[in-house]
Protein backbone atom coordinates (compact mmCIF):
# COMPACT_ATOMS: atom_id res chain seq x y z
CA UNK A 1 0.00 0.00 0.00
CA UNK A 2 1.12 3.40 -0.48
CA UNK A 3 0.64 6.49 1.54
CA UNK A 4 0.23 10.05 1.21
CA UNK A 5 3.75 10.74 3.32
CA UNK A 6 5.21 7.12 0.65
CA UNK A 7 4.00 9.59 -2.06
CA UNK A 8 5.07 12.89 -0.95
CA UNK A 9 9.13 11.11 -0.82
CA UNK A 10 8.33 9.46 -4.46
CA UNK A 11 7.42 12.93 -5.87
CA UNK A 12 9.99 14.35 -4.27
CA UNK A 13 13.14 11.97 -5.39
CA UNK A 14 11.61 12.57 -9.16
CA UNK A 15 11.84 16.41 -8.70
CA UNK A 16 15.27 15.95 -6.87
CA UNK A 17 16.26 13.14 -9.64
CA UNK A 18 15.76 16.36 -12.16
CA UNK A 19 17.60 18.59 -10.53
CA UNK A 20 20.75 15.82 -10.09
CA UNK A 21 20.08 15.70 -13.50
CA UNK A 22 20.64 19.32 -14.77
CA UNK A 23 23.21 20.10 -12.65
CA UNK A 24 25.17 16.98 -14.13
CA UNK A 25 24.11 17.99 -17.69
CA UNK A 26 25.64 21.60 -16.40
CA UNK A 27 28.97 20.47 -14.55
CA UNK A 28 29.86 17.77 -17.88
CA UNK A 29 28.68 20.33 -20.52
CA UNK A 30 29.67 24.17 -18.59
CA UNK A 31 30.04 25.57 -22.30
CA UNK A 32 27.04 24.50 -23.51
CA UNK A 33 24.47 26.55 -21.09
CA UNK A 34 21.67 26.72 -24.00
CA UNK A 35 21.86 22.87 -24.78
CA UNK A 36 21.63 22.04 -21.06
CA UNK A 37 18.44 24.88 -20.55
CA UNK A 38 16.90 22.46 -23.60
CA UNK A 39 17.67 19.02 -22.03
CA UNK A 40 16.51 20.22 -18.56
CA UNK A 41 13.24 21.65 -19.80
CA UNK A 42 12.70 18.19 -22.12
CA UNK A 43 12.88 16.09 -18.57
CA UNK A 44 10.82 18.84 -16.62
CA UNK A 45 8.40 19.36 -19.51
CA UNK A 46 7.72 15.94 -19.71
CA UNK A 47 4.70 15.89 -17.89
CA UNK A 48 3.57 18.62 -21.16
CA UNK A 49 3.36 15.42 -23.32
CA UNK A 50 0.87 13.42 -21.37
CA UNK A 51 -0.87 16.17 -20.84
CA UNK A 52 -1.18 17.14 -24.34
CA UNK A 53 -2.64 13.29 -24.69
CA UNK A 54 -5.79 14.13 -22.29
CA UNK A 55 -6.61 17.41 -24.11
CA UNK A 56 -6.70 15.07 -27.33
CA UNK A 57 -8.78 12.73 -25.59
CA UNK A 58 -11.35 15.42 -24.32
CA UNK A 59 -11.91 16.52 -27.50
CA UNK A 60 -12.18 13.26 -28.97
CA UNK A 61 -14.45 11.96 -26.56
CA UNK A 62 -15.43 14.42 -24.18
CA UNK A 63 -18.01 16.27 -26.44
CA UNK A 64 -21.15 16.38 -24.70
CA UNK A 65 -24.74 18.06 -25.68
CA UNK A 66 -25.23 19.61 -22.31
CA UNK A 67 -21.91 21.61 -21.56
CA UNK A 68 -20.68 23.64 -24.29
CA UNK A 69 -17.38 22.59 -26.18
CA UNK A 70 -14.09 24.52 -25.16
CA UNK A 71 -12.74 26.32 -28.42
CA UNK A 72 -9.21 25.42 -29.47
CA UNK A 73 -8.08 28.66 -27.89
CA UNK A 74 -9.72 27.57 -24.38
CA UNK A 75 -7.83 24.19 -24.47
CA UNK A 76 -4.29 25.82 -25.52
CA UNK A 77 -4.81 27.70 -22.69
CA UNK A 78 -5.81 25.09 -20.18
CA UNK A 79 -3.25 23.12 -21.57
CA UNK A 80 -0.63 25.64 -20.70
CA UNK A 81 -1.89 26.28 -17.16
CA UNK A 82 -2.25 22.53 -16.72
CA UNK A 83 1.57 22.18 -17.21
CA UNK A 84 2.62 24.80 -14.76
CA UNK A 85 -0.08 23.86 -12.34
CA UNK A 86 0.86 20.42 -12.28
CA UNK A 87 4.66 21.45 -11.57
CA UNK A 88 3.39 23.40 -8.75
CA UNK A 89 1.27 20.40 -7.93
CA UNK A 90 3.50 17.71 -7.71
CA UNK A 91 6.35 19.47 -7.79
CA UNK A 92 6.55 21.45 -5.12
CA UNK A 93 3.44 21.21 -2.68
CA UNK A 94 2.67 17.96 -2.27
CA UNK A 95 6.44 16.61 -2.33
CA UNK A 96 8.23 19.39 -0.09
CA UNK A 97 5.25 21.36 1.56
CA UNK A 98 2.40 19.36 2.56
CA UNK A 99 2.58 19.92 6.27
CA UNK A 100 3.55 23.73 6.10
CA UNK A 101 -0.01 24.78 7.14
CA UNK A 102 -1.15 22.44 10.27
CA UNK A 103 -5.08 22.30 10.83
CA UNK A 104 -6.58 25.36 12.37
CA UNK A 105 -8.84 24.44 15.07
CA UNK A 106 -8.56 26.44 18.42
CA UNK A 107 -10.76 27.47 20.89
CA UNK A 108 -10.27 30.95 18.77
CA UNK A 109 -12.85 29.14 16.18
CA UNK A 110 -15.64 28.85 18.28
CA UNK A 111 -19.12 30.22 16.71
CA UNK A 112 -16.92 30.24 13.19
CA UNK A 113 -17.78 28.05 10.30
CA UNK A 114 -14.77 26.28 9.14
CA UNK A 115 -13.87 24.02 5.95
CA UNK A 116 -12.99 20.61 5.54
CA UNK A 117 -10.63 20.11 2.06
CA UNK A 118 -10.18 16.37 0.60
CA UNK A 119 -8.37 15.67 -1.71
CA UNK A 120 -8.53 13.30 -5.11
CA UNK A 121 -6.47 10.59 -6.68
CA UNK A 122 -2.63 10.67 -6.43
CA UNK A 123 -2.70 13.68 -4.33
CA UNK A 124 -2.20 14.52 -1.04
CA UNK A 125 -2.96 17.60 1.14
CA UNK A 126 -0.57 19.57 -0.01
CA UNK A 127 -2.83 19.74 -2.77
CA UNK A 128 -4.82 22.82 -0.74
CA UNK A 129 -1.62 24.65 0.23
CA UNK A 130 -3.39 28.10 -1.32
CA UNK A 131 -6.61 27.39 0.23
CA UNK A 132 -5.03 26.73 3.55
CA UNK A 133 -2.93 29.86 3.53
CA UNK A 134 -5.79 32.38 2.60
CA UNK A 135 -8.24 31.09 5.19
CA UNK A 136 -5.24 30.93 7.99
CA UNK A 137 -5.00 34.46 7.41
CA UNK A 138 -8.97 34.96 7.81
CA UNK A 139 -8.97 33.32 10.66
CA UNK A 140 -11.20 30.28 9.36
CA UNK A 141 -10.85 27.05 10.95
CA UNK A 142 -10.01 24.27 8.38
CA UNK A 143 -8.50 20.68 8.20
CA UNK A 144 -7.22 19.19 5.31
CA UNK A 145 -7.08 15.56 4.97
CA UNK A 146 -4.70 12.77 3.90
CA UNK A 147 -6.61 9.77 2.20
CA UNK A 148 -4.49 6.60 2.77
CA UNK A 149 -3.73 4.32 1.72
CA UNK A 150 -3.87 5.77 -2.00
CA UNK A 151 -5.10 3.21 -4.10
CA UNK A 152 -7.81 1.65 -1.79
CA UNK A 153 -11.54 1.32 -2.23
CA UNK A 154 -13.55 4.76 -2.17
CA UNK A 155 -16.18 3.88 0.55
CA UNK A 156 -12.73 2.94 2.90
CA UNK A 157 -12.00 6.89 3.07
CA UNK A 158 -15.41 7.58 4.67
CA UNK A 159 -14.24 7.89 8.46
CA UNK A 160 -11.69 10.02 7.77
CA UNK A 161 -14.80 12.91 6.82
CA UNK A 162 -16.82 11.63 9.42
CA UNK A 163 -13.99 11.83 12.10
CA UNK A 164 -13.24 15.46 10.54
CA UNK A 165 -17.20 16.47 10.41
CA UNK A 166 -17.29 15.40 14.20
CA UNK A 167 -14.07 17.31 15.30
CA UNK A 168 -14.90 20.44 13.55
CA UNK A 169 -18.46 20.47 14.60
CA UNK A 170 -17.91 20.75 17.97
CA UNK A 171 -14.95 22.94 17.87
CA UNK A 172 -16.86 25.63 16.42
CA UNK A 173 -20.41 25.10 16.67
CA UNK A 174 -20.82 25.16 13.33
CA UNK A 175 -21.80 22.56 10.44
CA UNK A 176 -18.77 23.04 8.06
CA UNK A 177 -18.31 23.26 4.37
CA UNK A 178 -17.41 20.54 3.12
CA UNK A 179 -15.06 20.77 -0.06
CA UNK A 180 -13.81 17.81 -2.35
CA UNK A 181 -11.37 17.79 -5.46
CA UNK A 182 -11.91 14.83 -7.97
CA UNK A 183 -12.48 11.60 -6.12
CA UNK A 184 -12.68 13.47 -3.01
CA UNK A 185 -15.97 14.24 -4.12
CA UNK A 186 -17.12 10.37 -4.47
CA UNK A 187 -15.49 9.65 -0.61
CA UNK A 188 -17.96 12.62 0.39
CA UNK A 189 -20.86 11.14 -1.44
CA UNK A 190 -19.49 7.53 0.37
CA UNK A 191 -19.25 9.61 3.84
CA UNK A 192 -23.04 10.64 3.20
CA UNK A 193 -24.39 7.18 1.94
CA UNK A 194 -23.36 5.74 4.88
CA UNK A 195 -24.36 8.40 7.88
CA UNK A 196 -27.48 9.74 5.64
CA UNK A 197 -27.06 12.79 7.36
CA UNK A 198 -26.53 15.82 4.85
CA UNK A 199 -28.10 18.57 7.60
CA UNK A 200 -24.62 18.04 9.01
CA UNK A 201 -23.03 19.67 6.73
CA UNK A 202 -23.24 23.71 5.67
CA UNK A 203 -22.39 22.57 2.10
CA UNK A 204 -20.66 19.83 -0.14
CA UNK A 205 -18.79 20.65 -2.44
CA UNK A 206 -17.14 19.11 -5.48
CA UNK A 207 -14.52 20.00 -7.71
CA UNK A 208 -14.26 18.33 -11.26
CA UNK A 209 -15.66 15.13 -9.45
CA UNK A 210 -16.54 12.06 -12.18
CA UNK A 211 -19.70 11.90 -10.26
CA UNK A 212 -20.80 9.09 -13.57
CA UNK A 213 -17.59 8.50 -13.99
CA UNK A 214 -14.76 9.34 -16.28
CA UNK A 215 -13.59 8.35 -19.71
CA UNK A 216 -9.44 7.61 -18.77
CA UNK A 217 -10.78 5.41 -15.36
CA UNK A 218 -10.78 2.88 -18.10
CA UNK A 219 -6.93 2.96 -18.09
CA UNK A 220 -6.65 2.68 -14.24
CA UNK A 221 -6.53 -0.66 -12.77
CA UNK A 222 -6.20 0.51 -9.21
CA UNK A 223 -9.12 -0.40 -6.81
CA UNK A 224 -10.44 3.27 -6.70
CA UNK A 225 -10.00 3.74 -10.83
CA UNK A 226 -12.00 1.07 -11.06
CA UNK A 227 -14.81 2.23 -9.11
CA UNK A 228 -14.52 6.19 -11.03
CA UNK A 229 -15.22 4.34 -14.68
CA UNK A 230 -17.92 4.81 -16.50
CA UNK A 231 -20.92 3.10 -15.39
CA UNK A 232 -18.80 0.78 -12.87
CA UNK A 233 -20.85 -1.58 -9.96
CA UNK A 234 -19.64 0.93 -7.76
CA UNK A 235 -21.07 4.16 -8.91
CA UNK A 236 -24.42 2.70 -9.89
CA UNK A 237 -25.03 1.26 -6.02
CA UNK A 238 -23.53 5.33 -5.12
CA UNK A 239 -26.55 6.65 -7.04
CA UNK A 240 -28.97 4.11 -6.84
CA UNK A 241 -28.76 4.39 -2.51
CA UNK A 242 -28.58 8.68 -2.93
CA UNK A 243 -31.87 9.74 -2.70
CA UNK A 244 -32.39 12.83 -5.23
CA UNK A 245 -33.46 15.08 -2.35
CA UNK A 246 -29.80 15.02 -1.36
CA UNK A 247 -28.53 17.07 -3.98
CA UNK A 248 -29.69 20.28 -3.06
CA UNK A 249 -26.95 20.29 -0.37
CA UNK A 250 -24.59 19.85 -3.52
CA UNK A 251 -22.74 22.47 -5.32
CA UNK A 252 -20.70 20.58 -8.41
CA UNK A 253 -17.88 23.01 -10.22
CA UNK A 254 -17.37 21.21 -13.24
CA UNK A 255 -15.17 22.67 -16.59
CA UNK A 256 -15.22 22.12 -20.03
CA UNK A 257 -11.69 21.68 -20.33
CA UNK A 258 -11.27 19.50 -17.45
CA UNK A 259 -8.87 17.13 -19.07
CA UNK A 260 -9.22 14.05 -16.53
CA UNK A 261 -12.78 13.87 -15.57
CA UNK A 262 -14.61 13.83 -18.94
CA UNK A 263 -17.44 13.80 -20.87
CA UNK A 264 -18.08 17.46 -18.71
CA UNK A 265 -21.47 16.55 -17.79
CA UNK A 266 -20.28 13.71 -15.64
CA UNK A 267 -19.01 16.43 -13.14
CA UNK A 268 -22.48 17.26 -12.85
CA UNK A 269 -25.79 15.74 -10.23
CA UNK A 270 -28.76 16.36 -11.55
CA UNK A 271 -30.53 18.80 -8.86
CA UNK A 272 -27.27 20.16 -7.60
CA UNK A 273 -25.97 23.49 -8.21
CA UNK A 274 -23.75 23.21 -11.41
CA UNK A 275 -22.05 25.52 -12.00
CA UNK A 276 -19.50 25.54 -15.43
CA UNK A 277 -15.93 26.88 -15.06
CA UNK A 278 -15.32 27.63 -18.71
CA UNK A 279 -11.75 26.47 -19.81
CA UNK A 280 -10.41 25.43 -16.89
CA UNK A 281 -8.15 22.21 -16.74
CA UNK A 282 -8.51 19.24 -13.90
CA UNK A 283 -5.68 20.89 -11.14
CA UNK A 284 -5.64 24.13 -12.58
CA UNK A 285 -9.28 24.60 -11.01
CA UNK A 286 -8.15 24.15 -7.40
CA UNK A 287 -4.85 26.48 -8.07
CA UNK A 288 -7.55 29.56 -9.83
CA UNK A 289 -8.74 32.26 -7.21
CA UNK A 290 -11.90 32.83 -8.75
CA UNK A 291 -12.84 29.43 -8.09
CA UNK A 292 -11.51 28.95 -4.36
CA UNK A 293 -13.72 32.74 -3.63
CA UNK A 294 -16.66 31.29 -4.85
CA UNK A 295 -16.66 28.01 -3.01
CA UNK A 296 -15.42 30.35 0.10
CA UNK A 297 -18.23 32.37 -0.55
CA UNK A 298 -20.86 29.64 0.81
CA UNK A 299 -19.41 29.98 3.87
CA UNK A 300 -21.77 33.20 4.54
CA UNK A 301 -24.84 31.74 2.54
CA UNK A 302 -27.87 30.93 4.14
CA UNK A 303 -28.57 26.96 5.36
CA UNK A 304 -30.03 24.38 2.94
CA UNK A 305 -33.26 24.89 5.34
CA UNK A 306 -33.68 28.23 5.00
CA UNK A 307 -33.98 27.97 1.02
CA UNK A 308 -36.43 25.07 1.01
Amino acid sequence: MIFAMQLARLQALLTLFWLAAVLTMLAAYPWAPVWVGIGGSALALGHAWVLGLEFLALRRFGRTPQVPAASGAQLWRAWACEVWSAWLTFGWHQPFFSRRYADQLGPEHRGKRGVVLVHGYMCNRGLWNGWMNVLAQQGRPFMALNLEPLFGEIDAHAPRIEAAVQRMTLATGQAPLVVGHSMGGLVLRAWLRQTRAPERVHRLVTLGTPHQGTWLARWGHTRNALQMRIGSPWLQALAQDSPRAWHRHWVCFYSNADNIVFPSCHAMLEGADNRLLPGLAHVQMVHAPAVRAAVLALLEAPAVAELA
